[in-house]
């Protein structure tokens, strides 16, 4: 049985690749990481590779340190500390994905803040907080490579499902993989919907009741099975 689920978090986690990278969320260098389904203590991420390209053979499995369980010469993804950082933070997180979601990029080099304007957007919670990397580490390359930075973005993201990243990107979270998925998915056309209404009219969103209700109903099971079946459609795996 524990084979058989770690298989099936593997290719789980090769499809998830592949679906952020076909709704645009994902480009080149973001990154989704899954919790291994018997060893909370580990997880799953892609060696350093375009999601669009990951396969099964890509997945590496490491410690919440970063450490590789078996690199065979692998590279490694350098952000890799953003994902052990969280699981370490939040054990109720089974997902952690990283993007630079074009639509979301606005909010972090503004002072506007993101926040949910229809229903779907919900799902990235009613507080999108903005971490700096600047506020405790000045002026660095940006990259959240190694623990005191990934702990500092797992402390500002708190119970959040999202996080902004300064100048950078984003960070969402699932209490599983499907969940993670959905929400940088509608964080990104949240972002879009956002970005599309400000030049019409004063923005009215959601309250933080709608929001809470309407996320606990479109996290739910029904909701991310059908979301899952249209992206894997939409990425050319139909029927899987």
């Amino acid at each position: 049985m524990s084979d058989d689920a770690v298989q099936h978090a593997i290719r789980e986690l090769v499809l998830a690749n592949r679906i952020l990278a076909r709704e645009d969320v994902i480009d080149d260098f973001g990154h989704v990481s899954l919790r291994h389904p018997t060893n909370p203590s580990r997880y799953f991420l892609s060696r350093s590779r375009s999601p669009v390209a990951v396969t099964a053979d890509d997945i590496m499995e490491f410690t919440l340190e970063g450490d590789p369980i078996d690199q065979r010469g692998r590279r490694m993804y350098s952000e890799r500390a953003i994902h052990g950082a969280i699981y370490m933070a939040r054990p109720d997180v089974m997902s952690v994905i990283h993007h630079h979601a074009r639509p979301v990029l606005p909010f972090t080099v503004t002072k506007l803040q993101l926040r949910p304007i229809f229903h779907m957007g919900s799902v990235m919670g009613a507080t999108v907080p903005l971490w700096d990397s600047q506020d405790e580490f000045g002026d660095t390359n940006m990259l959240v490579d190694d623990l005191a930075k990934g702990h500092s973005l797992a402390k500002a993201l708190g119970n959040n499902r999202s996080v902004l990243l300064a100048r950078h990107g984003a960070c969402n979270v699932g209490t599983s993989l499907r969940a993670a998925v959905f929400t940088a998915v509608y964080m990104k056309a949240n972002a879009e919907m956002v970005l599309a209404s400000l030049p019409h009219a004063p923005i009215t969103y959601l309250t933080p009741g709608e929001t809470e209700k309407t996320a606990a109903m479109l996290l739910s099971d029904m909701p991310l099975a059908r979301a899952w079946d249209y992206w894997l459609t939409r990425a050319g795996f139909s029927g899987l």
